[in-house]
């Protein structure tokens, strides 16, 4: 890391809090990252099976420029009801985009597909959603197994019963006033890889459980297999800037910012994943958006393998800290 650059909190950025809610017993939840203030947002999608919410209101061609919150949720589709949750805590504190009547809460949100894992007929609902902003804070982000990480997995290829335990994770970096942070709740079809070391930290284990086995390889070698795995794939994540940036910028620092899954996910944006990144930026300081936007890559790439360090072996998934055992 450049000398010039520290790592920071997620959550030191001025005017984000971060709350999160899961039910442990059925393996699902919710993260929600808010803004009172309004944040100017952006949004990528790729890969073929998305999930997510209000993401049509970041076209820069249309009206309202600001959100309020982002939601991260698991429950695929299912999922989408912890918004409303959000949306209702937001009214309450007069929180919103003035429609003269009232204040609507500008709400996106992505969900992943964790069904497969724990209790499917339980999933992120309005009372989830509302209970994660109740709870939400600027102190220290947790990590690991918590909110839209709970049920979250990764090496999926050849089924749950050889996949490994996801999570949610989150890192962020300063350089002078400057501050980019990113936070993720991994999915992934594939493996997950520390761009560092070359490491694969979790994914496709062999049949014994005890060895990562590359989910590309296997793959490589079914070439002319057609498959349909939806057993429960998806990487949703936010970046987070207090630069200051239009609409149409925070859409490219978003779409910079999966070079941090093509970095940490192989392979990423598949189309049994429906890959998402947010962006929200504060507008608190002047900030070329190259700097960001490569910012944003590095602290999505390091928060994506923060969430596989931190998760706990769950539901029957081993986790990443098993194997280094």
């Amino acid at each position: 890391m450049k000398k010039n650059m520290k790592e920071i909190s997620f959550t030191s950025i001025d005017g984000i809090r971060v709350g999160h809610a899961e039910d442990t017993k059925a393996a699902t939840g919710c993260t929600v990252i808010i803004c009172e203030e309004g944040a100017t947002a952006g949004v990528d999608v790729r890969g073929g099976s998305p999930g997510t919410r209000e993401t049509d209101l970041l076209d820069p061609k249309n009206l309202v420029d600001k959100v309020h919150a982002v939601l991260l949720a698991g429950g695929s589709a299912f999922g989408l009801d912890a918004a409303s949750g959000v949306m209702k805590y937001l009214e309450e504190r007069d929180i919103g985009f003035d429609v003269q009547l009232t204040k609507v809460p500008i709400v996106c949100g992505a969900v992943l597909f964790d069904l497969a894992v724990g209790d499917y007929r339980v999933r992120p609902d309005f009372n989830m959603g509302y209970e994660a902003c109740l709870k939400a804070r600027d102190e220290e982000c947790p990590s690991g197994n918590v909110g839209a990480g709970t049920g979250a997995s990764v090496g999926k290829f050849l089924g749950m019963e050889r996949a490994m335990k996801g999570g949610l994770g989150s890192y962020g970096l300063q350089i002078g006033d400057l501050k980019v942070g990113s936070i993720v709740a991994v999915n992934a079809l594939g493996d997950i890889i520390d761009p560092e070391s070359g490491e694969i930290l979790a994914g496709l284990l062999d049949e014994g459980g005890k060895r990562l086995v590359g989910t590309e390889n296997i793959m490589a070698a079914s070439y002319s297999e057609r498959k349909n795995i939806f057993s429960g794939n998806t990487t949703i994540g936010l970046v987070v800037t207090n630069g200051i940036f239009t609409k149409a910028e925070a859409n490219i620092i978003a779409s910079m910012a999966h070079n941090g899954y093509a970095r940490s996910i192989r392979p990423a944006h598949s189309i049994f994943d429906g890959d998402t990144i947010f962006t929200m930026a504060t507008g608190r300081v002047e900030a070329d958006i190259n700097v960001v936007g490569f910012l944003a890559a590095r602290t999505m790439e390091r928060a994506v393998v923060n969430a596989i360090k931190s998760a706990e072996s769950a539901y029957g998934l081993k986790a990443h800290r098993d194997l280094s055992l």
